[in-house]
């Protein structure tokens, strides 16, 4: 909201400067967004009056005008098309000063001297118009410096509200808050009631009595709109963003202003029976003040009569019934409608207008009577006429109840880390308008007023309290609690490790939804059925997942529709498996996949793809962050969602804890992916757990290494091979080392040949060519024995 700090002063009168006043009014929680000067900074220039405007000889869109200051009559030579006799208007003397360090001199233009200038209102800085010099009221009196006549010795202050203070949307807000802040009285204006001098009145019915709870309304005939908005009045409006345009809407608009109560005014002869409050009708429309047409949605709250819609509740009124040039009689109306009934219906038409700002956030309820007095004594002060009595349509059981919030003195100490006064506390509520009743259990009563709608808790007081005491008096102290820190298992293998460790192997992390479609959780787990929600999103959210995969096959699907054909994704999230006994079991995993090139473009990349063996290795450097990764076996497996022939499943000590292998070449062509595509999914808590580190000293003594070269069944794996070497080779087997694989040209087909490294190291001593012979001859026997091995010739 934007205000005249000359209007503000005028009901509260802190002595404080500008910037301090603003500075008080942002740490009070009302942030003032800018200060701005009223006008430009200008002197010499003058009330004048124009009294002979003559074409210039020279000039076609030139004037030559004789202006007088009241003393002295001057040549102008002027370029406005509203220049004329009988106008009064700003006239800068010779030796003026304007904004812009622009400095007034004699001048001739087209040959004529000019003596000075008139002034536009943008040659001032008092506002953006250039349509023309200024004009001034007719009893405007000459000579009087012109920031003298307008007040232009003022700031312009904008605060920016938070939505919860709509109370603060006007000058009496504001005010009242002021001096509240600093303890000094409040002079509003004095609203007397207005004695009706006729009889007239207009019916009012309440249709929709939740939304609007009260409607006051008052005729005035016989209004003389061919009177001018005073000067103050204008200036007041003009300083808060609002032009005038006649004095019944100027009113209006000025009660807004100033007490904050939304108004408008009909033409009653464009009136029809009674007014009726009501909510709008299928197929309704009406033509804005704005000359727009709206049709009205059926939650849209209306003023109507007998022959349709008039205005929009609380938003704008319409053409139709508008007070107009040739309006002799109007029927002025101030109304409570519920927020609730107001917020957002502006927004669906794409409008958003003074009255609906303020009503979204609530106006005082007990506000419309006081309202309508004043307007009625300011437009019989400017239009004359002759009021009838206020009629007044009230639902009382609808109207909001006065909160009573129970305030203790203990809760108010504990929240503000401070004895606070019992004084201290009651005079703070009291200036802000609050009634308070002491309790025996040292708490209060405390009575929130009328235009307060965000008090209704104990802690929403206590913020008035601190708000108004000061943050910046309030004790700063270091908060004191218990933090004990929570005991974290060294074994545990840290979940954002894990995250950091696949990340550092190329993937990206992706989040998926846990609700998947029925089909697709079919293809990927046909034997286990998910549970169905009772109220799906959609059809591809129905059901609860059971394996994360089909969330990250949407990822690759997604992204390979999009050119991206190099996909690197993991996830840790949880699936939902079904108990055969009931319930649910949430089982933390970790998946990923993986698709496209194994390095990224380059010009010292390969081209060729991933393969099984690619995430088989991301799966066993993950594995070993735990330093366990000699209880982890892959074994050949099967899997209804992956390839018959690349599929392992990954066991630690014997027991499942996931699966690694290539997508069903099946489900890669119903689900149109680019492949192949790997995958793998691993219980976490499997991952996670490690074993703690054991000290053990780097043996001084020399390694000894033997190669063998094997020949085996092409179905024994390597990892048969390795058990079966390290069981037969003593304890002082260091490693095996698998580094050739070979099956081709001499060797039986069914066979392949492997090539191992043996390496030995004793801790204590040196070993011996015996004993490493002796082991070696051990393992030989071993692998023939239980592999069906020999040695390669």
């Amino acid at each position: 909201m934007k205000f005249s700090e000359q209007w503000l002063r005028e009901w509260v009168k802190p002595a404080l400067a500008t910037q301090a006043l603003a500075d008080q009014l942002s740490l009070a929680g009302l942030e003032v967004d800018e200060i701005s000067a009223v006008a430009g900074q200008f002197d010499g220039v003058v009330v004048a009056e124009i009294i002979a405007a003559e074409q210039h000889p020279d000039a076609d869109k030139l004037q030559v005008c004789q202006v007088s200051d009241g003393q002295e009559t001057f040549q102008v030579v002027c370029g406005a098309a509203n220049a004329r006799a009988g106008l009064k208007t700003a006239f800068a003397r010779v030796g003026a000063n304007l904004p812009g360090d622009f400095r007034i001199k004699r001048a001739k233009l087209r040959g004529v001297e000019s003596m000075g200038m008139l002034c536009a209102e943008d040659e001032l800085g008092i506002s953006d118009d250039h349509g023309g010099i200024m004009e001034l009221a007719a009893d405007a009196p000459l000579g009087i410096d012109l920031r003298d006549y307008l007040n232009l010795n003022d700031s312009l202050i904008d605060v920016d509200l938070t939505p919860n203070r709509g109370d603060c949307l006007s000058i009496a807000g504001l005010a009242r808050e002021v001096g509240v802040l600093n303890q000094v009285p409040v002079n509003p204006v004095t609203i007397t009631t207005v004695a009706p001098t006729c009889a007239d009145t207009f019916p009012v019915t309440l249709s929709a009595p939740q939304a609007c709870p009260r409607y006051i309304g008052r005729v005035i005939r016989n209004i003389n709109l061919d009177a001018q908005t005073p000067l103050w009045m204008q200036e007041k409006l003009r300083r808060s963003g609002i032009r005038s345009i006649d004095p019944v809407v100027d009113v209006t608009n000025y009660i807004l202003l100033e007490l904050g109560q939304p108004m408008h005014a009909f033409d009653l002869n464009q009136l029809s029976q009674g007014i009726d409050v009501r909510l709008a009708q299928a197929g309704e429309t009406l033509v804005l003040l704005d000359e727009t047409e709206v049709t009205l949605n059926a939650d849209t709250l209306l003023i109507t009569d007998a022959k349709g819609p008039l205005a929009m509740a609380g938003i704008m009124g319409g053409a139709a019934s508008g007070v107009t040039a040739e309006t002799r009689d109007i029927f002025l109306e101030s109304a409570f409608f519920n927020p609730l009934s107001i917020v957002g219906r502006a927004r669906n038409y794409g409008l958003h207008t003074d009255s609906s700002h303020r009503f979204e956030r609530g106006v005082d309820w007990q506000l419309q009577r006081q309202a309508i007095e004043r307007a009625t004594a300011l437009l019989l002060d400017i239009v004359g006429g002759e009021p009838g009595p206020v009629t007044e349509a009230v639902s009382a059981a609808d109207l909001p109840e006065t909160p009573v919030v129970r305030l203790r003195d203990a809760r108010v100490n504990a929240m503000l880390a401070m004895e606070m006064p019992l004084e201290t506390v009651e005079d703070i509520l009291t200036r802000l308008g609050m009634q308070l009743s002491r309790r025996e259990d040292q708490a209060w009563d405390v009575t929130v007023p009328s235009w307060r709608f965000d008090i209704t808790l104990e802690v929403d007081l206590i913020e008035e309290i601190a708000r108004v005491y000061g943050y910046d008096n309030l004790p700063v102290r270091t908060p004191i609690a218990q933090l004990p820190m929570p005991p974290i298992a060294e074994k545990e293998v840290n979940l954002s490790r894990v995250r950091r460790h696949l990340i550092s192997r190329d993937y990206q992390e992706a989040v998926t939804y846990s609700f998947i479609e029925a089909g697709l959780s079919a293809l990927f787990d046909p034997k286990t059925q998910p549970l169905a929600l009772a109220n799906p999103i959609s059809a591809e959210m129905a059901v609860m997942r059971t394996s994360v995969w089909p969330g990250l096959i949407k990822a690759v699907q997604y992204n390979q529709n999009r050119q991206q054909l190099r996909i690197r994704l993991f996830e840790t999230g949880q699936r939902f498996l079904p108990q055969a006994e009931g319930g649910l079991l949430q089982e933390n995993v970790i998946a990923g996949v993986i698709t496209g090139n194994r390095d990224a473009e380059g010009w010292v990349a390969g081209k060729d793809k991933v393969d099984f063996f690619d995430i088989k290795g991301d799966v066993e450097s993950l594995l070993a962050l735990g330093g366990s990764a000699a209880e982890f076996r892959f074994v050949a497996s099967e899997h209804p969602a992956l390839h018959p022939g690349q599929c392992a499943r990954v066991e630690r000590q014997g027991e499942v804890i996931g699966y690694v292998g290539a997508l069903h070449p099946q489900l890669l062509k119903q689900l149109d992916l680019n492949g192949p595509v790997y995958l793998f999914e691993l219980q976490q808590d499997a991952v996670t757990a490690g074993r703690l580190p054991r000290y053990a000293a780097l043996s001084k003594f020399p390694e000894m290494r033997r190669d063998l070269s094997l020949l085996v069944g092409e179905q024994v794996s390597y990892d048969a091979i390795r058990e079966v070497v390290t069981t037969a080779a003593g304890d002082a087997l260091k490693k095996v080392t698998l580094f050739d694989l070979y099956q081709g040209q001499g060797i039986e087909a069914g066979r392949k040949s492997l090539a191992l490294g043996l390496t030995w190291q004793h801790p204590s001593r040196t070993l011996t060519d015996e004993e490493i012979n002796n082991s070696v001859s051990a393992v030989v026997v071993a692998l023939t024995t239980h592999c069906g091995a020999s040695l390669r010739e």
